[in-house]
């Protein structure tokens, strides 16, 4: 299960064109692999999210790629972060994950969600449907993936999906951990009690131990034991050798994002900096350790590296940075 995952969510970067894209991609998977990362996962997108790039940014379609990083790495799980369940009929998506976990000789993982990204729907003609539609959708989904990926026969007549003694043949070499993403009280967490292995927040800091607290009531009620699951954050993170090394990656990044961070003031650049943690890895490390010892609980991060993953060597520090905060 996740302690130290890292994500992919970002395919743009300087000088490297779709030829060279995927070299690019296997390389933060390497080094995640070999700095002591225990997953590797990649955005099921189809579009660039608007808080990280333009909508014309590269995207790779998640489940073709981590097969090809299946051969490029050995220990790493290997999971969307997360699978939108729009996008894909769940006996598929069970079929889908039950390949990757083949190819990967035991390594995959199911990462999913309700669906958000009303842009790229519209654009591939994918309903959206109302907030609540997308819930009861996922939930009806999850009643025919996860008998499958656990070799039994699915069958729902539900109000969006049916199945009649849906197979998946052959069956994932290793039982498939299940992660939903998202931080909804009422319904994201309670799904979590009720069908996952794992929760991936996406919150604040500060709202983390109230988050654990949530899930631990929805536990308490359906009777399922809150150690079962193990509980991961999403983070963003820029760690270079040094600070001023780091800082330098972060106003490059503003530059490709549009800003003229050269001419920006302190005042105007704190609240853009906030928004990740950055610094050299002992401020990095002291970061994450902080956040550890302050949340009993929390078991861990998914990490992405937006501003600076795709230089050499920097998924490697942050891997060697954080892997002792979990041995």
């Amino acid at each position: 299960m996740t302690r130290l995952g890292y994500q992919i969510p970002n395919f743009t970067y300087p000088g490297v064109g779709p030829a060279e894209l995927f070299d690019s991609v296997a390389q933060q998977a390497r080094e995640a692999d070999s700095s002591g990362f225990d997953t590797v996962l990649v955005m099921d997108h189809f579009y660039q999210l608007p808080m990280i790039g333009d909508p014309q940014n590269y995207m790779l379609e998640c489940y073709s790629l981590l097969s090809g990083l299946a051969r490029e790495t050995k220990n790493v799980r290997l999971s969307s972060l997360v699978t939108g369940n729009t996008y894909r009929n769940p006996a598929v998506l069970a079929k889908t994950v039950t390949t990757l976990d083949i190819v990967s000789q035991g390594r995959g993982m199911l990462g999913i969600g309700a669906g958000w990204f009303e842009l790229e729907h519209d654009a591939f003609g994918i309903e959206f449907g109302t907030f609540t539609d997308r819930f009861e959708k996922l939930e009806e989904s999850l009643q025919i993936v996860i008998p499958m990926l656990r070799g039994e026969k699915a069958n729902l007549d539900g109000s969006w999906y049916t199945a009649k003694e849906a197979m998946n043949e052959p069956p994932p070499v290793s039982k498939v951990p299940v992660m939903i993403g998202g931080s909804g009280e009422k319904k994201t967490l309670r799904m979590v009690a009720q069908y996952a292995d794992e929760s991936n927040l996406i919150c604040d800091d500060s709202e983390v131990a109230h988050k654990l607290e949530v899930l631990a009531e929805h536990c308490d009620r359906l009777g399922r034991d809150r150690s079962e699951i193990t509980v991961s954050k999403q983070k963003n993170v820029c760690i270079a050798p040094t600070h001023d090394e780091a800082y330098a990656d972060m106003l490059a990044f503003f530059t490709r994002r549009g800003f003229d961070a050269a001419n920006m003031s302190d005042e105007e650049l704190a609240p853009w900096l906030g928004l990740i943690t950055w610094g050299s890895p002992d401020e990095v490390g002291e970061h994450f350790a902080n956040l550890l010892s302050a949340h009993d609980g929390l078991d861990g991060f998914t990490i992405n590296m937006i501003p600076n993953g795709f230089m050499e060597g920097r998924v490697e520090l942050l891997g060697n940075t954080l892997s002792p905060l979990f041995a």
